[in-house]
């Protein structure tokens, strides 16, 4: 993602800063949202095809595209869920994180409403780039029949080509990412002016009457034409997670200038073109433009699918780094690549992960129609999410009653499920995908929860409360271990209790340094924790300090940088006559305990995708002494 992390509003920026953000906003936050004209009303006029396209139909599904953009996206997410932030931040997960923290970690409907919806957010990092790239270079059918037969190659080259450079990061391209976009919206906007004329009954749309009666009148086929409409908001979860990076006015500026009036051109312009041609409803987008203009767009088309392809990309890697430190999944190797800005990371397994997805869908649909019929789900099923998240964000943060709360929420809510009623009439042509997709990493991110806190509960029936062990070796006897100089720090995720690291050091080595550190490393319920709240040191016996280190979950886990601070803090030590000494436990499975035989096999693997503890907090690799355990699980 590119920029520096906003203030909550974005006022703190000068003029020429906050026209940056803007500029960047438009890039980043809008691309998803950018690309929905190029396939949403094709799709949306497909079950009509067959017995022709009549003027209430047009006008009625322009006016369901109008009104979703506006109640969803402006009313929604622009004026309303913007405000609803923790600590700047937006997002499921960071929204989540806020509410665990209001109502306690131990809320099992807040639980899996995260899990669903970050599952649910990285199905859709999977179908955008697929879905946004092959109906961008569908348009070159149009220059050249002959295209046809290349373009799931063509998608596939761009993507191996786009996943391939992610390990540089997006600072050399992301200047880029906002004026290109910005051309692209008033291209659309120029394609609609256009063509507005072509049917002046086309305004008619902008009567919600129309779309009121549309789906009154039209049945069954309403309702399925309603999975078509909704592809008209993509990329809303995006608008909202990007919050933290740009700040909430440049995102609403970026809107309300720019974005809202050139998806209204455009769509009045594209319901314009079929009205007064009919024959154009196969691709209408394309269509709006003049031959000589035809190759341009398409390649300004491609350039903006691989801005909102990115930027799906760059929101999973945030998402999977808030899941790691929230405890979703295992520690991933997360890559930085940028020295200034902490939110352009480079998660490998991720980038891996979604190649390899969004490959297959390629070649598993063949074009961007049969793959429009699997999109939809994951988007409408995130936003009845969030909105179940909000409504408890309503009454625990703003202290809103009930009934106040379901009266703002609940005609969204319904409209919301309305719309994902209508996309699960499509599981069997495809929908099933993003459904599979989300219930898989769903399950991962289970599995990986309750296995740590099986093993959690494991350590606890066999750990020394540290209180005892600390009085027991500091008493003077015959048997006590041999004092070294230098200081020993010890990892533990249970800090009143005698990490198992150091009992095995006392077993096997029989020494015991001058100094002892029993470090503990919190994740906190709110994206960053000021330097100030870094650190807390407590003495608990002359050779035994007792340091928590505190991080935010959206910051850098980084410990060696941390016990800087704690010079300034009165506690001194030479991090070259310092030993990191970590436990590394080798699971072993065993019947008829602990988890069940398969989630046991998905705990292990899991395990296995886990870097080490040193590379995730960054020690001193020729500090680190490593002493291994087998745990029975």
């Amino acid at each position: 993602m590119t920029s520096t992390r906003a203030d909550n509003t974005g006022e703190g920026a000068g003029r020429k800063g906050f026209a940056g953000l803007v500029v960047g906003a438009i890039g980043v936050v809008y691309g998803d949202i950018g690309t929905s004209p190029l396939y949403a009303l094709r799709e949306a006029l497909r079950p009509f095809a067959a017995d022709g396209v009549h003027e209430a139909e047009v006008i009625g599904l322009i006016s369901l595209m109008v009104w979703t953009l506006t109640i969803i996206v402006t009313f929604k997410y622009v004026l309303f869920l913007l405000r609803a932030d923790n600590d700047g931040e937006g997002g499921t997960l960071s929204l989540l994180a806020l509410l665990m923290k209001k109502m306690g970690r131990n809320v099992p409907v807040l639980f899996f409403a995260g899990l669903i919806g970050a599952a649910l957010f990285i199905g859709d990092a999977m179908i955008t780039p697929a879905l946004s790239v092959m109906s961008a270079l569908e348009g070159l059918k149009l220059v050249t029949p002959a295209f046809a037969d290349y373009v799931p190659l063509a998608s596939a080259a761009i993507m191996i080509v786009l996943f391939g450079v992610q390990s540089r990061g997006t600072a050399a391209v992301s200047m880029f990412f906002g004026p290109i976009t910005v051309l692209w919206f008033l291209a659309m906007a120029a394609g609609g002016l256009i063509h507005i004329g072509d049917d002046w009954a086309i305004l008619e749309a902008l009567n919600p009457v129309n779309a009121f009666l549309f789906l009154t009148h039209a049945g069954t086929v309403g309702l399925i034409v309603l999975g078509a409409v909704f592809l008209t908001v993509t990329g809303c979860e995006a608008l909202y997670a990007d919050l933290g990076h740009f700040g909430r006015r440049p995102i609403q500026t970026a809107w309300f200038v720019l974005v809202f009036p050139a998806l209204l051109l455009n769509y009045l312009g594209q319901g314009a073109l079929v009205l007064a041609h009919p024959e154009t409803a196969a691709n209408p987008f394309f269509l709006m433009y003049p031959d000589w203009a035809l190759l341009p767009v398409v390649l300004l088309a491609t350039m903006a699918t691989i801005i909102a392809s990115q930027a799906v990309i760059t929101g999973a890697f945030s998402l999977a780094r808030s899941a790691v430190h929230l405890g979703f999944l295992p520690r991933l190797r997360i890559k930085f690549t940028s020295e200034t800005n902490t939110g352009q990371i480079y998660v490998p397994s991720v980038n891996l992960l979604l190649l390899v997805g969004v490959l297959m869908l390629i070649f598993s649909f063949g074009d961007s129609e049969s793959l429009a019929t699997a999109y939809g789900i994951s988007v409408t099923g995130t936003m009845v999410i969030s909105t179940m998240l909000v409504f408890q964000f309503l009454r625990a943060v703003w202290g809103y009653s009930l009934v106040l709360a379901a009266a703002l929420l609940l005609p969204l809510f319904i409209i919301e499920v309305l719309f994902l009623a209508a996309n699960l009439l499509k599981i069997y042509d495809g929908g099933w995908v993003p459904v599979a997709l989300a219930l898989a990493i769903m399950i991962l991110m289970w599995t990986w929860t309750r296995g740590q806190a099986y093993l959690k509960r494991l350590r606890a029936n066999n750990e020394i409360p540290l209180d005892s062990f600390i009085r027991s070796i500091e008493r003077k006897s015959d048997h006590s271990p041999v004092t070294v100089p230098g200081t020993a720090v010890f990892l533990t995720s249970v800090p009143d209790r005698t990490p198992n690291v150091l009992l095995h050091n006392l077993k096997h080595n029989h020494v015991l340094h001058q100094q002892n550190v029993i470090l503990t490393v919190w994740t906190e319920d709110e994206p960053y924790v000021p330097d100030n709240r870094r650190i807390k040191i407590s003495q608990l016996s002359p050779r035994f300090v007792r340091l928590d280190l505190t991080f935010g979950f959206m910051d850098d886990p980084d410990v060696t940088r941390a016990l800087a601070l704690c010079r300034e803090g009165g506690f001194k030590f030479e991090i070259m006559r310092t030993s990191f000494y970590l436990g590394r436990r080798n699971l072993v499975r065993t019947p008829n305990t602990g988890l069940p035989g398969w989630q046991e096999r998905i705990f292990m693997a899991l395990e296995g995708l886990a870097i080490d503890p040193s590379d995730y907090f960054n020690l001193p690799s020729n500090r680190v002494v490593e002493l291994g355990e087998q745990i029975a699980i």
